[in-house]
């Protein structure tokens, strides 16, 4: 009998002790609740996630598809899709990245498989921007000795003109967004080796430079430094800013811009205006030839000959 009341006295002392200790653990989450509601919620820290969709027109020539390959090999974020068949059908681009998960988008356009124009945009909403590339020079043919990590991230510079105007500033924000890579994309290397420049001197330039901290010739020495060109190269005018993605209303137009059709077609003028002059010379002299002949005498004496 006594062993009986032991354990009573055991199993009401155990479950006094759960009792205690689970108004304790309720008092403790509503003093928690009470220190939450006072504290002001962090706000998250926004992702960089920009991804590239990277395609052509049909027509290329094997100089544009080397450069649009460096352009590749350069940025890690970048999807590169086959080419778009329609010129015409440019409103089809935005799906495609929506389709590639993609929020950027550079299209390489072909014309008379010798003039080549870049697209620039946003998708998407927008905006677009129209460059014309001109003196392209790939990797393989400047033979630099610059060197570079394949998926290592660059720095991006631009040159102080871009904020003297409104376009600088538009397309300076396009091209910070594209050519910067993110440090959250799958295939970067936490590395930052090289740089990509974008000048303006007539046009805009772009180069990219190997960042090399210490001198080759004295690898012991100080720090020291340096930038070697690796490559690519070329220019891009532009032409014409869209509010929307490969469409939609004219933000600016570039007044001083001719088409390379305008100026093949002004030099053939030139080389006919050549001719037609030279052909104009010809008759003039014909008609003073002619001018100078002596009118037949009937009188005269003919000379004749056995």
């Amino acid at each position: 009998m006594s062993s009986i009341l032991k354990a009573q006295k055991a199993n009401a002392s155990k479950s006094d002790l759960k009792g205690k200790r689970k108004r304790q653990a309720d008092e403790m989450d509503v003093d928690e609740e009470e220190d939450v509601g006072d504290v002001v919620p962090m706000a998250k820290k926004k992702k960089n996630k920009q991804r590239v969709l990277l395609l052509s027109s049909r027509g290329i020539t094997h100089r544009m598809r080397h450069l649009m390959n460096d352009l590749e090999a350069l940025l890690p974020h970048v999807k590169k899709d086959s080419k778009l068949d329609s010129k015409s059908q440019l409103n089809l681009i935005p799906e495609l990245a929506d389709l590639n998960n993609c929020n950027n988008t550079l299209y390489f356009e072909a014309r008379r498989h010798e003039d080549l124009y870049m697209w620039a945009a946003k998708t998407p909403n927008g905006p677009s921007v129209k460059l014309h590339v001109q003196n392209v020079h790939t990797m393989d043919e400047l033979k630099m000795t610059g060197n570079c990590l394949k998926g290592s991230r660059g720095l991006v510079s631009f040159d102080s003109a871009f904020d003297e105007t409104e376009w600088g500033k538009l397309t300076k924000e396009v091209f910070t967004q594209i050519f910067g890579v993110p440090s959250t994309s799958r295939r970067a290397k936490p590395f930052i080796d090289h740089i990509l420049t974008f000048s303006i001197v007539d046009s805009k330039i772009f180069r990219n430079f190997q960042i090399i901290e210490k001198d080759p010739l004295q690898p012991n020495g100080p720090p020291h430094t340096t930038l070697v060109e690796i490559g690519p190269r070329f220019a891009l005018t532009p032409i014409r800013i869209f509010e929307g993605a490969f469409g939609g209303a004219t933000v600016f137009s570039n007044p001083e811009f001719v088409s390379p059709a305008a100026a093949r077609m002004a030099l053939k003028r030139e080389k006919g205006g050549k001719y037609n002059n030279r052909k104009d010379a010809e008759e003039e002299t014909q008609r003073r030839r002619e001018g100078r002949q002596r009118e037949e005498d009937a009188l005269g004496v003919r000379k004749v000959f056995a």
